[in-house]
């Protein structure tokens, strides 16, 4: 994944009894979509090659200010507490993983309460019944979280990570958790009927590539959605910081009022396979017109803020990118807060493929006004490209800064500034040359040249 992450898949997972056909009989069918979903998530578990698999659970033993891990050296669990006894699970526990979480626990004063003869609670038992009924087999940890604060499970969530990375194999981690409980009049824990805004948060989070925003989701909301296992997620999210995210929600259904996510964070494979259908479409020529303009911008950036290394232009063959433009590179975050914005005024590079690369890299890592952008900052962005046009003299009346941007010079030429069109709050002609004479230094008076240019916007969802 570009850092050298042992933990080659993450995700969320329901945990409901009633999805086991053995507990649910009849009534599977309808959570026939949650069970195909457990089915295709466990592809992926086996596709990444995982050796162990680390479980986090609601419903383990709480510990007030400890996490807690089953620490017998085989793992049991059956559902007999479910009216199906004769399901039976056992699995190996990864006793060198366990310790290193425990120890990396430790360093930053999260201590590791182990437990012993005690059967997996059903929060771990049903994720690892249908990781086990579709073919996935290996060593398991299983944890609890704690009363600690939010944060605090985002921290040792940090150290989860940082422990599979010490234990070196491919390791995959699972956060059980129902979403809301109170979805329906019939729900087990009453109606409330804005319940389901936390649900659509938590999807729209993951939709949206953003997990950060299931850590910053309103508390107030999560009360009254009488949720499971938000804090399971927050483990998630701390393990999976630094390493390139590739969300997705394989499904959502609330069929009893409770909702029931099955969803990806980070798969080592799908973010290799989605890299790679990028190059090899740049390779092989076939961007639609301007559509994989940002697309191009955010590979450029990723490569570069994770490997150090800059994204081959060569093989950038579609008429618009072998065409030699200048091009400025906007990052926003999710937001709508400026990020990084470079470009140029006239062409630097061969084509506007390598023009956009140059410029996407130095937007990240270049602006003046900001840091370099951090690997776990990479989900929170989104790209737009501005391709000017040549540039012509114009004068005050020839400008529209909805339409036009401008170039501002002193007549020797020494000073110059630009200004993009359709920039918020500039409506005015004057107003634009105001400006972008100051970002110039040319002070007030001085006599100038103006140049106009029109811009093709291209943005992350399309033209705009």
């Amino acid at each position: 994944m570009g850092n050298g992450s042992s933990l080659v898949f993450s995700g969320i997972a329901p945990h409901p009894p009633i999805m086991v056909p053995e507990v649910g009989r009849d009534a599977i069918g309808e959570v026939r979509q949650s069970i195909s979903a457990m089915e295709e998530l466990t592809k992926r578990v086996v596709a990444n090659k995982a050796k162990t698999v680390v479980l986090i659970s609601p419903h383990a033993p709480l510990e007030p200010y400890a996490f807690v891990a089953y620490r017998d050296r085989q793992l049991h669990a059956d559902f007999a507490n479910f009216r199906a006894p004769k399901v039976q699970l056992t699995a190996p526990l990864d006793q060198e993983l366990l310790n290193a979480i425990a120890e990396r626990g430790s360093e930053a004063d999260y201590p590791v309460v182990g437990i012993t003869h005690t059967k997996l609670d059903h929060g771990t038992a049903v994720p690892l019944y249908f990781l086990q009924r579709y073919g996935w087999r290996g060593q398991v940890v299983a944890l609890g979280y704690s009363f600690l604060s939010n944060e605090d499970h985002v921290r040792f969530g940090s150290c989860i990570g940082r422990a599979i990375r010490d234990v070196g194999r491919p390791v995959a981690l699972i956060a059980s958790g129902d979403l809301s409980h109170r979805l329906k009049p019939e729900a087990p824990a009453g109606f409330n009927p804005t319940a389901y805004i936390f649900d659509d948060e938590i999807v729209d989070a993951l939709r949206a590539n953003n997990p950060e925003r299931i850590v910053q989701i309103n508390q107030n909301l999560r009360e009254l959605a009488g949720e499971c296992g938000y804090r399971s997620m927050l483990i998630a999210v701390g393990a999976t910081r630094e390493l390139p995210l590739s969300c997705e929600v394989l499904n959502y259904e609330a069929p009893f009022g409770v909702g029931y996510m099955v969803a990806q964070l980070t798969s080592k494979e799908t973010f290799k396979e989605s890299a790679a259908a990028l190059a090899s479409e740049i390779e092989a020529g076939n961007e639609p017109e301007g559509e994989n303009l940002p697309a191009l911008a955010r590979a450029a950036v990723e490569q570069f803020v994770r490997e150090g290394t800059q994204l081959n232009s060569s093989g950038t063959d579609s008429e618009l990118l072998r065409a030699r433009a200048a091009c400025f590179v906007s990052l926003k975050t999710l937001d709508g807060d400026l990020r990084g914005c470079i470009g140029t005024i006239e062409p630097a590079q061969e084509t506007l493929g390598a023009e956009i690369i140059a410029n996407a890299i130095s937007a990240a890592t270049r602006d003046p006004r900001f840091s370099p952008v951090a690997p776990e900052e990479l989900g929170n962005l989104r790209y737009s490209v501005d391709v000017l046009s040549a540039t012509e003299p114009t004068q005050m009346d020839g400008l529209d800064p909805s339409v036009y941007g401008v170039i501002v010079e002193d007549e020797a030429g020494m000073y110059r500034g630009l200004l993009l069109p359709a920039l918020e709050g500039i409506d005015t002609a004057e107003r634009q040359v105001k400006i972008a004479a100051r970002k110039a230094g040319i002070t007030p008076g001085t006599p100038i040249r103006l140049q106009r240019f029109s811009v093709s916007r291209y943005s992350e969802g399309g033209v705009r």
